[in-house]
C-alpha cells in the first residue's frame, strides 16, 4: 500500500518547471509558421482553381473528364510522397532542431512552386511536359512533409497552454489565406485574360509569384529561435548523459520510428483518424469543388470560382474564433460535434450546390465551409498534444502525411473518378459522410487536452505573476496530498474524513 501510495504521489511544481511565455517571440513564431502554411496554399489553391487549363496544357489529347482526372493525378502524385518528406524532415526536427528544418522545407516549397511557372507545354515538348510537371510536384510534395507537422509543433510548443487553441487556429488561417490568394489570383486572372489567354500564358503568373512569397517566408523563419521545450528537452538530454554521437543517429532514429509504432501506436491511429477528417472536407472544398462544379455539374465558371472563394472567406473570418472556443469548451466537443454534422448535413449541402443559380449553392458551400472551420480551427492544437516532446516532430510528421496521402490529398482524384465512373453526382456527399464516422469514432478516443501542458513538457503560461500562482498552488496540493497519505498510513478507516479541508 505504501509504494502505491508513494507511486501516485505528484512532485510539487518549481519555479524551473514552468515556461513564461514570450510574447512578441510567439507573435514572430505564429506569423512565420503561419506564412509558410500560406505559401503552401497558395500553390494548391492555383492547382486547383487551374486544374481544368493544366489539364488542356500538360494533357491536350485526352477528353475533358480525363484531363481533369489526370491533372488530380499529378495532384495526387505530391501526396504520395509525403510520407518519405515526413519521414526525413520529422525525426530530423526531433534531433537538431523544429526551426532549421522549417527553415529548409520553406526552400524546397518555393522553389519547386516557383519552376512549374517555367514549365515547357505538351504543345512545346510532347510527354515531356508532364514528366516535368510531375517532378516539380514530387518535390513539392516531399517538402511538405515536413511542412505542417513541423509548424503545428512550432506553435504548440511556443503558445501558453490556456491559449493553444486560438494561436494554433493561426496556422490554419494562413492556410486558407493562402488558398483564397490563389484562388482569387486565379478568378482575376480569368476575369482579364480569359479562358484562351489563360491557357496560353496566363497560368504561369501565379506560380511566379510564389519565388517572391517563399523568400519572405525564408527570411522570417531564419529569424527565429527554437521552441522553449525543444531546448528544455535538449538539456534535459545532454544532463542524463542521453547525448548521441553522429555515428549513432541512424541507430536512434530507427529506435524512435520502433518507440513510435509500438508504444505510440494508439495515438498514431487517432492522429490519422482525425487528420483524415479534417483533410478530406478540407481537399474536398478547396481542391474539388470549383471543378465538381464546373465540369461535373456544368456551372459558370466564374460563379462557381466565386462561391468558393466566399467559402474560403468564411472560413477565414471564423477559424480563430472556433480556436478560440476549442480553449474554453475543448477539443473534443469541438470535433464532436463537427463529425456528427458532417454526417447529417453532407447531403442536404451536395443538395443544394446542385441547384441553379446563386443562393442555393451558396448556401451549400456556406455548410461545407462552417463544417470544414470545425476541425480547421481545432486541429492544430489536438494534435502535437498527443505525443511527448523528444519524438513530437517525427510521430506527428509520420501518422499525419500517411493518412493524407491515403486519404487527404487523393479525395479530388477518388471522387472525380468515381463521379466518371458511376455518373453519381451525390458521391462526393457519402465519401464526406464516411469520412465523419472515421472522424467521430476517432475522437471518442481522443483524450481532452485543451489548457493543459504538452506531453513531456511542464505548464506554459503567459506571465510571471501566473507562473507564480500556478507555483504556490502546485505546493499546496502536493502538500495535502502527504497530508492524506499520511492520514491514511495512520488511519486506513478515514480515508475521506479531510479530503476537503
Amino acid at each position: 500500500m505504501l509504494r502505491t501510495l508513494l507511486r501516485r504521489r505528484k512532485k510539487a511544481l518549481s519555479s524551473e518547471d514552468v515556461t513564461v511565455s514570450d510574447r512578441p517571440q510567439v507573435r514572430r513564431a505564429v506569423t512565420a509558421a503561419a506564412l509558410g502554411n500560406t505559401m503552401e496554399w497558395f500553390d494548391f489553391g492555383v492547382y486547383a482553381y487551374l486544374a481544368g487549363t493544366m489539364g488542356k496544357v500538360f494533357f491536350p489529347s485526352s477528353s475533358p473528364g480525363a484531363q481533369v482526372v489526370a491533372a488530380f493525378a499529378t495532384f495526387a502524385a505530391a501526396f504520395l510522397v509525403r510520407p518519405l518528406g515526413g519521414l526525413v524532415f520529422g525525426p530530423l526536427g526531433d534531433r537538431i532542431g523544429r526551426q532549421k528544418v522549417l527553415a529548409a522545407t520553406m526552400i524546397m516549397m518555393a522553389a519547386s512552386t516557383f519552376a512549374v511557372g517555367f514549365l515547357p507545354t505538351y504543345a512545346a515538348v510532347g510527354f515531356l511536359a508532364p514528366l516535368l510537371l510531375l517532378v516539380c510536384r514530387l518535390f513539392q510534395g516531399f517538402s511538405t512533409g515536413g511542412e505542417y507537422a513541423g509548424a503545428t509543433t512550432y506553435i504548440a510548443e511556443y503558445a501558453p497552454d490556456k491559449r493553444r487553441g486560438f494561436l494554433g487556429s493561426w496556422l490554419d488561417f494562413g492556410t486558407f489565406v493562402g488558398y483564397a490568394l490563389g484562388s482569387g489570383l486565379v478568378t482575376v486572372l480569368t476575369l482579364i485574360l480569359g479562358e484562351q489567354g489563360l491557357q496560353d500564358w496566363g497560368w504561369r503568373i501565379p506560380f511566379f509569384i510564389a519565388g517572391p512569397l517563399g523568400l519572405i517566408g525564408l527570411y522570417m523563419r531564419m529569424k527565429l529561435e527554437e521552441t522553449p521545450a525543444f531546448k528544455k528537452e535538449a538539456a534535459y538530454a545532454a544532463s542524463e548523459g542521453k547525448a548521441y554521437q553522429e555515428d549513432d543517429e541512424e541507430a536512434r532514429g530507427r529506435g524512435h520510428l520502433k518507440e513510435i509504432f509500438t508504444r505510440h501506436w494508439h495515438a498514431v491511429l487517432i492522429c490519422m483518424g482525425l487528420v483524415l477528417l479534417y483533410n478530406v472536407t478540407n481537399y474536398m472544398v478547396t481542391s474539388y469543388l470549383p471543378t465538381y462544379m464546373t465540369v461535373t455539374l456544368g456551372q459558370n465558371d466564374t460563379t462557381s470560382q466565386l462561391l468558393v472563394l466566399a467559402t474560403m472567406l468564411l472560413v477565414v473570418l471564423t477559424i480563430t474564433a472556433v480556436g478560440h472556443t476549442s480553449d474554453r469548451w475543448g477539443r473534443r466537443p469541438v470535433f464532436l460535434t463537427g463529425s456528427v454534422a458532417m454526417i447529417v448535413l453532407a447531403v442536404p449541402a451536395f443538395l443544394l450546390i446542385r441547384e441553379g443559380g446563386v443562393l442555393l449553392p451558396a448556401v451549400g458551400c456556406a455548410v461545407l465551409g462552417l463544417l470544414l472551420v470545425c476541425f480547421a480551427g481545432t486541429a492544430a492544437s489536438t494534435l502535437p498534444a498527443l505525443f511527448p516532446t523528444r519524438l513530437r516532430y517525427g510521430a506527428l510528421s509520420i501518422a499525419f502525411n500517411i493518412s493524407v496521402s491515403l486519404f487527404g490529398g487523393t479525395t479530388p482524384l477518388f471522387t472525380s473518378a468515381l463521379v466518371e465512373a458511376t455518373g453519381n453526382d451525390m458521391v462526393p456527399a457519402y465519401y464526406l459522410m464516411a469520412a465523419g464516422v472515421i472522424g467521430f469514432v476517432s475522437t471518442l478516443f481522443l483524450h481532452e487536452t485543451a489548457g493543459k501542458p504538452l506531453r513531456g513538457s511542464g505548464p506554459m503560461v503567459e506571465t510571471p505573476g501566473e507562473a507564480e500562482r500556478l507555483v504556490a498552488h502546485s505546493r499546496t496540493a502536493a502538500g495535502r496530498q502527504a497530508r492524506d497519505i499520511w492520514i491514511r498510513l495512520r488511519h486506513p478507516w478515514a480515508r475521506h474524513s479531510h479530503r476537503d479541508d
